[in-house]
């Protein structure tokens, strides 16, 4: 999915949903931000409006495209459970979010791109379809001849696993096991996925 400027996104959506600005300048330059605004009248926000902020933030937090969010809600209200706990395994499942999850790749975007470039194995075999749909007990992996490359090199270099408990990480190896995606918790992401579901059960 093609992306504007990214501070631009995330000012306008109130929210770093990008890893680059998940930074101290940014967070300055907000905090400077709302002190020169101080006084002034907020613009309110309407049911629908506010339903459509938070579809935003985690559409662009996981770097998709409109068209398949909205397909990946249908089949979490399809499924039998909380629509947000299916939502959010959907979401945190796809290949490329668990490259970065893993941490493979410092971005989203930058998981994408070496799933894209065939540097990624699942279950020993080159997948190279970003959305792929990673299953409990897969084993997401570095293919052989990539591992020499500069972000795998960074990885191997990592003394501390910062991954979430669903994910077992294995740095020498340079492997990483899918476990079950841990239930939506608001309060840890920076997107309300409840809201989302409102805004497409309109």
């Amino acid at each position: 999915m093609r992306i504007g400027p990214k501070y631009k996104i995330a000012r306008r959506l109130g929210t770093p949903v990008f890893e680059k600005t998940q930074t101290e300048k940014f967070v300055t330059r907000e905090a400077r931000r709302a002190k020169n605004s101080r006084g002034k009248r907020p613009r309110p926000k309407t049911g629908f409006g506010a339903q459509l902020l938070e579809k935003q933030k985690a559409r662009y937090t996981y770097n998709i495209a409109e068209k398949q969010f909205a397909k990946y809600v249908k089949e979490s209200l399809e499924k039998k459970g909380n629509p947000s706990d299916m939502l959010y395994a959907a979401l945190e499942s796809r290949l490329d979010n668990v490259v970065y999850r893993a941490g493979f790749a410092g971005t989203r975007q930058m998981a994408r791109q070496l799933v894209s470039h065939g540097h990624i194995l699942v279950n020993g075999k080159k997948t190279n379809i970003p959305s792929h749909a990673t299953k409990e007990g897969d084993i997401v992996s570095v293919r052989e001849g990539s591992k020499n490359k500069k972000p795998f090199e960074v990885f191997a270099s990592k003394e501390n696993d910062s991954s979430p408990k669903w994910i077992s990480v294995d740095t020498k190896k340079g492997t990483a096991k899918v476990g079950k995606v841990d239930p939506y918790d608001s309060t840890v992401n920076n997107f309300n996925l409840t809201t989302v579901i409102e805004y497409y059960s309109r």
